[in-house]
């Protein structure tokens, strides 16, 4: 029988920070361009469109720069053809052509006569529109091209549809030359943040929200446009020169952010997932002065984010590890180092967000730094730890081992909040969120009647990550040659082991508990939470088991994935954010669970739906999650109606899903990578692994379906270094 609670529990929670769906991204299909802290979201033409639904935009450090940029030929909208952002993700190709265009009574310019392309990209806080126009005519045409735009300055939390500003700085526009417009934002916050919108050559007419090209095109001719749209940050300068700037940023592609080894399949389509997949992250990642960083998403969350930045890495850690050094550095740097309630901080606590916006830097929404995350800082020591045993990173750990040591202060300390020996959350004001998991939204933690969960509350996947950073912990601090760290770690690592084991699992459910409230009452509610306890290795074999067993029924696994939650429960619901959806992140930690614990046909049947999934999405592109409806023949996954796209630990799932069919660990100190169990996914039957590193050597290698299991040949060693294949 369901339990009773508190008429305050069972109360729905506020919705903070909620995303507006008045439009639906999927709806829209924006193309979606990134570079640094500058992202774009444009529609198929090309243009920004407040008729789109007033997401589309060109933003920068959270402020949404342009607000509108309309093409127009002869003030008709043109012709689509076509429209792709191309394989790198660095640049949108539009093609267009004209309608009839009547002048008096006749059509003077047919249909299709001159052909108009728009190539668009990003570099260093600017949007660069190359546009051409083509005369395919017999005769000699003149047209029109105009550009309408226009500058808001909103906050991305503004078009998130949460925040109403009732005061706001005003906004200023003025034609600084024949081919310069500015329109510039008395920021309330102090910072001067302007649009620059510099057109070569010089239009026919410019005014302050309308440039004019009146073209005479010789049949053949080719007439060249550029447009380009600087967001100035007190003062900042942008490269004028479009061809410069695409030079630099193909350089800058080619060269990459990261590096790591190279992957390929027998199947065409596998491989175009995961070519996506790493466009996508490299897309995201962002330099900073600590190295690499992955941006969460687009569109919401183009800023660093501690949580998704470290499960990322160790989505990726296998194949960029380059990418984990990173994550690892800048949140060493950003770690907090006081308590300040407002922001939900503590001392050694790992970042949750950072953000540059106006509202941010008011003080109107908690997030220029914020810290409400129960996970990131377990998950930091964890990270730490991994990296260490994949790549003996000396620097590196010397370098973030004090703030290592802080992180497991926290665990010990702050992290647990009434002394139990388990970490939970509460948030210290109104401000902040009110669940602080991976599962953050308002109405993700329950019980099983659906009330809400009271305060602080003790997850189940929290202390096994917990676990996780207590064991890398012990074997960073005998590194580092600290012997009683080493051996406290492990004596609470253990203790934790059977403490959570008594506390959590639930012999009626066959499953780990959703979570504890502050009472230490259970959330009785089978989810997704208890496959990523599986990642951690705290369970014994016999629970995990029952676990897997229990997780890849119907109730769960929908065929394309595994729910947050079951279908079963009280707030199942399979559009829900937290509730009843599919996250590939979730699926991707959830299936190394499961390889490590040696379930080999449910970790290749996951890996399988996932990837089939990503090879029905949109540019082969796994979105933030998607709606957990049931597989069903000859219909493709149900899209979530404003996922982000791409997001970076989505992207990086079809990585982890692939070392967990292989069962692929890397031990750089022994010199040694290991194949446990391999399998290969459905979908494809051999594949090659270029440039894999093991420390300082790297290997070339072929691995081919062998009846049940997966041969292992080297086509070349660089360095020393040993290959274990368990069958």
């Amino acid at each position: 029988m369901a339990q009773q609670h508190s008429a305050a529990a069972a109360a729905e929670a506020p919705q903070h920070f909620y995303i507006d769906s008045q439009t639906s991204l999927a709806e829209l299909n924006p193309r979606t361009l990134k570079h640094g802290d500058t992202f774009a979201l444009f529609d198929r033409l090309g243009d920004l469109s407040p008729a789109m639904g007033g997401l589309e935009g060109l933003y920068h450090r959270d402020t949404r720069f342009l607000s509108r940029l309309r093409l127009r030929i002869d003030e008709r909208m043109p012709l689509l053809l076509s429209s792709t952002v191309q394989n790198n993700n660095a640049v949108l190709d539009v093609d267009l052509t004209n309608p009839d265009l009547a002048r008096g009574d006749s059509a003077e310019l047919p249909k299709d006569t001159v052909h108009i392309g728009r190539m668009k990209f990003l570099w260093n806080a600017a949007c660069y529109e190359v546009l051409t126009a083509r005369n395919f005519g017999e005769h000699k045409h003149r047209i029109r091209i105009s550009f309408d735009f226009d500058a808001d300055f909103v906050d991305i939390f503004e078009v998130r549809g949460f925040v109403r500003r009732d005061t706001r700085g005003e906004i200023t526009v003025s034609r600084r030359g024949l081919d310069h417009v500015r329109f510039e934002y008395a920021s309330l916050d102090g910072v001067a943040r302007a649009t620059d919108l510099l057109f070569a050559p010089r239009p026919t007419e410019l005014s302050p929200r309308r440039a004019v090209y009146d073209l005479e095109l010789e049949p053949r001719q080719r007439r060249t446009l550029t447009v380009t749209v600087h967001c100035s940050v007190d003062g900042s300068r942008c490269q004028r020169n479009a061809a410069v700037a695409l030079r630099s940023m193909r350089r800058a592609v080619r060269e990459g952010a990261f590096g790591g080894a190279a992957l390929e399949t027998s199947n065409s389509v596998v491989n175009e997932v995961f070519d996506r997949a790493v466009a996508d992250i490299k897309m995201l990642v962002t330099d900073t002065p600590q190295g690499p960083y992955p941006y969460a998403g687009v569109p919401w969350f183009s800023t660093a984010f501690g949580r998704d930045g470290l499960i990322t890495a160790f989505e990726t850690l296998w194949i960029y590890p380059e990418l984990a050094r990173g994550v690892l550095r800048f949140l060493a740097a950003t770690q907090a180092t006081a308590h300040d309630a407002l922001n939900d901080a503590e001392p050694g606590k790992i970042l949750h967000e950072t953000r540059h916006g106006e509202l941010a830097r008011l003080g109107e929404v908690p997030f220029a730094r914020y810290y409400g995350s129960v996970d990131s800082t377990p998950l930091f020591v964890a990270l730490a730890g991994a990296y260490w045993r994949q790549t003996a990173d000396r620097t590196t750990l010397d370098a973030i081992w004090p703030n290592v040591r802080a992180a497991l202060a926290w665990i010990d300390a702050d992290g647990d909040v009434d002394g139990d020996g388990f970490v939970e959350y509460r948030r210290h004001t109104d401000r902040g969120l009110v669940n602080q998991g991976w599962k953050d939204s308002g109405d993700a933690v329950f019980y099983e009647d659906g009330a809400l969960a009271e305060a602080p509350i003790a997850l189940c996947e929290v202390q096994a990550y917990v676990y996780m950073a207590r064991i890398a912990g012990a074997e960073l601090a005998e590194v580092q040659g600290e012997p009683e760290l080493a051996a406290l770690q492990r004596e609470r690592a253990a203790a934790l082991r059977e403490r959570f084991d008594a506390a959590f699992w639930d012999e009626q459910l066959g499953t780990y508990v959703l979570a504890l409230d502050g009472a230490k009452r259970p959330c009785r509610v089978r989810s997704s939470n208890a496959g990523q306890v599986l990642f951690t290795r705290i369970a014994p074999v016999e629970r995990a088991a029952r676990i897997v067993k229990s997780l890849m029924r119907h109730e769960s696994f929908s065929g394309w994935g595994l729910r947050t939650v079951y279908t079963s429960e009280r707030r199942f619901n399979p559009a829900s954010y937290h509730n009843g959806s599919i996250w590939p992140h979730d699926n991707a930690l959830i299936a190394l669970g499961f390889s490590r614990y040696g379930c080999c046909a449910e970790t290749v049947k996951l890996s399988s739906a996932m990837l089939e999934a990503a090879a029905r999405m949109d540019l082969r592109r796994l979105p933030e999650l998607f709606c957990g409806t049931k597989r069903r023949r000859e219909k493709v996954p149900v899209l979530y109606p404003v996922a982000c796209a791409p997001q970076a630990w989505a992207a990086a799932a079809p990585f982890a899903l692939l070392q967990a069919c292989l069962g692929i660990e890397i031990d750089a100190g022994r010199r040694l990578l290991s194949f446990k169990h391999p399998r290969l996914p459905a979908s494809f039957d051999a594949m090659e692994v270029i440039g894999l590193a093991v420390g300082d050597a790297r290997l070339d290698l072929l691995l081919r379906r062998h009846r049940d299991t997966v041969a292992v040949n080297i086509l070349d060693r660089r360095g020393d270094v040993e290959i274990d294949v368990r069958l």
